[in-house]
């Protein structure tokens, strides 16, 4: 089988590193930033953390799913709530992500960063969290809630305040060009029991169901104060495998209203992406790189100014 072309190629390092500079990039963070070198066994119990087929796997086990194989994260977590309650599912990812598992390369790239930026995730760890406080640099916090009562909502901490603004995501009113947002587009773990009470995590697919309906009405999966930034910026996917059908709907609808001729680049760091995404990636005009996270982060760090 002939090479891929992105395998005789580097991702072009500089470049990116100029963008992470002047704050003119959005990194959207997938569940293979938060991935450890030690995946020797599934032991998921905060100090190592998995990816989406592992944790579906992990949930399976512990509910008796009849269905093998038990990989698509959605269905196994819906059949764990039907079985049990959501709070067992609840307790469980608590389990999983709620212990000290060290912060990535890549977490600690983004948190020197000198300027403030915008950072996606559908990770429900607090690994990006925690690397900005570790380097003592300011960020907001912006969560999707799950439940009905604040349908429609978003749930945004400032920095530095110890309570929520519950609004609509039109209604929210933060500068990204001041400080870093940090948008955790599928919930949070919250390990302070004092915010406990925010805490969501869309991972059922009655919450998918939920979470796309009403980013249907909204048109976006974005708060609309972040859209032009996106529109503006350069996208770099971290870790996200396209077997997740979700971040192939949020591909699209990032592509919406946007001339081809006006967009920025778009790349995507995986490591060893399949056949089947790799063409998903291109088709999307996206260039994929078949990387380590780590050895990417380092390559990009080496070429920031010091």
């Amino acid at each position: 089988m002939a090479a891929n072309p992105s395998d005789l190629m580097d991702p072009p390092y500089g470049v990116i590193a100029e963008n992470l500079e002047s704050g003119t990039v959005v990194p959207f963070l997938g569940a293979g930033a938060s991935l450890g070198a030690d995946r020797r066994d599934n032991r998921f119990d905060g100090t190592i953390l998995p990816n989406g087929s592992e944790l579906s796997q992990w949930l399976a086990h512990k509910c008796e799913f009849p269905e093998q194989p038990a990989t698509d994260l959605a269905k196994v977590a819906s059949y764990f709530q039907i079985r049990t309650s959501r709070g067992d599912l609840t307790r469980s990812l608590h389990r999983v992500f709620g212990g000290a598992a060290p912060v990535r390369p890549i977490h600690e790239l983004l948190a020197d960063a000198p300027k403030a930026m915008l950072i996606i995730t559908t990770n429900y760890d607090d690994l990006i969290e925690r690397a900005f406080r570790a380097k003592g640099k300011p960020y907001h916090l912006v969560t999707y809630p799950e439940d009905d009562v604040n349908a429609g909502s978003v749930v945004a901490w400032k920095h530095g305040e110890p309570k929520p603004i519950v609004c609509a995501p039109n209604d929210l009113e933060l500068e990204v060009e001041d400080t870093t947002i940090i948008y955790k587009m599928h919930g949070s773990i919250m390990k302070d029991e004092d915010v406990r009470k925010w805490e969501s995590f869309v991972i059922t697919e009655e919450d998918y169901v939920r979470f796309l309906s009403r980013m249907m009405m909204s048109g976006s999966v974005i708060p609309a104060m972040f859209n032009m930034h996106v529109r503006n910026s350069a996208l770099l996917f971290l870790g996200y495998g396209l077997g997740d059908w979700n971040l192939r709907v949020m591909l699209d609808t990032l592509g919406r209203g946007t001339p081809s001729s006006n967009r920025r680049a778009t790349w995507a760091i995986q490591y060893k992406p399949t056949p089947l995404e790799r063409f998903i990636w291109q088709s999307r005009n996206v260039q994929i790189f078949d990387r380590d996270l780590t050895e990417f982060a380092n390559a990009v760090r080496a070429r920031m100014s010091p």
